[in-house]
């Protein structure tokens, strides 16, 4: 074979890799048909080009998609909630799959006061990013704000194995516990959060509430002094203490206590409230009718300071029936106290009790039928 022979043959060897010529019946070629492996290219070509066009419309809807959550950011932080939800909203239609978007909406129906709004959009968030500690805990205190404690516990449950080491949590967890009447678990979940930051007072305070609530009034007493070491000057703690000590008959303790929190805050009313039922205890009636006003000067509605005021000024009316002004001041006391507090058996039958009989039958009649 020449060189020119050998030539043509490999070049129709190689043409003939192609695929087999179409023959026609006169033996002519006619037209060139694909192989099975060529088929199986042209397939793989077409559903990479119909992938290629949808990953790109995702790729283009996620970065419209940011675009809005950017604006929405802004005007977010711009405090124009209106246009930042409209943002957000927006780039929800495009990616409802993006966490954030549900999540910056939760923030803003929250801010609008549309709680159950919100309560969806964090949900959603969580639906689409389960580990987000941020969205489990702003969804358990919507619950909570909304008093759906069983809800709040458990949302507050899932954001505690998400972060175990939260502190807010713990402490919230443990409030809903108290709210509950479970306050074994109050004070477990209260004492964790000592654990993770011993140095917050307000945690010890609220061991302190869970434990008094049980009539644990040592282990209380201990707490609110551990919540007073850390921070000294909170009256309403003393009050708190006080409160603890009169429930052990400590008097002189709780006396102590209370003017302790006086001095640190005059017109706290609690804090003479308490003190004029300190002092009554104390069969001290002038000073307690005395902190009694002064509970009232500073927040009038007060029930329980009306409600003793007339108790101390019928026991001076009893003590001297001459001081018949002493009787009526009682008796004006408390119909006021039940203006605020219709719900006091006791202060009605008082009020019964201690009604002047009218001099006129016909009076004295009438009034009996009026009684239901």
């Amino acid at each position: 074979m020449t060189g020119k022979e050998r030539h043509t043959a490999t070049r129709a060897a190689s043409f003939s890799l192609r695929g087999p010529l179409c023959i026609c019946k006169a033996g002519a070629r006619r037209s060139r048909r694909p192989t099975c492996w060529q088929s199986y290219l042209i397939s793989l070509a077409v559903v990479g080009a119909a992938l290629a066009i949808t990953g790109g419309c995702a790729v283009i809807n996620e970065y419209r998609a940011n675009w809005h959550v950017d604006r929405g950011k802004a005007l977010l932080a711009a405090q124009d909630l209106e246009a930042a939800l409209a943002e957000f909203d927006a780039a929800a239609r495009l990616t409802p799959q993006m966490a954030v978007v549900h999540s910056r909406m939760g923030v803003i129906y929250r801010r609008m006061g549309e709680y159950e709004r919100a309560i969806d959009s964090f949900v959603q968030a969580i639906h689409c990013d389960p580990f987000s500690f941020d969205d489990t805990f702003n969804l358990a205190q919507l619950y909570h704000f909304m008093d759906r404690i069983t809800e709040a516990i458990q949302a507050y449950l899932h954001a505690v194995r998400l972060d175990p080491e939260d502190f807010d949590t713990q402490i919230n967890l443990g409030v809903c516990y108290q709210q509950t009447g479970d306050f074994d678990q109050a004070v477990e979940r209260f004492r964790k959060a000592i654990n993770i930051d011993p140095n917050r007072p307000h945690a010890y305070v609220n061991v302190g509430v869970a434990l008094d609530a049980q009539k644990r009034y040592y282990e209380a007493i201990h707490a609110y002094k551990e919540a007073l070491e850390r921070d000294s000057h909170q009256p309403l703690v003393l009050v708190n203490l006080a409160h603890t000590y009169l429930n052990q008959d400590r008097l002189k303790m709780g006396r102590h206590a209370l003017e302790q929190a006086i001095r640190m805050d005059p017109q706290l009313a609690a804090a003479h409230e308490a003190l004029g039922y300190c002092l009554f205890r104390m069969r001290d009636f002038e000073g307690a009718e005395l902190s009694y006003k002064q509970a009232l000067a500073y927040d009038w509605r007060l029930p329980r300071s009306l409600a003793a005021l007339g108790s101390v000024n019928m026991l001076r009316f009893l003590k001297d029936d001459s001081l018949v002004d002493r009787r009526d001041r009682a008796l004006e006391y408390w119909h006021r106290s039940l203006e605020l507090d219709p719900d006091q058996p006791r202060i009605r039958k008082l009020i019964a009790q201690y009604k002047p009989k009218p001099s006129d039958p016909e009076q004295a009649l009438l009034d009996h039928r009026s009684t239901p």
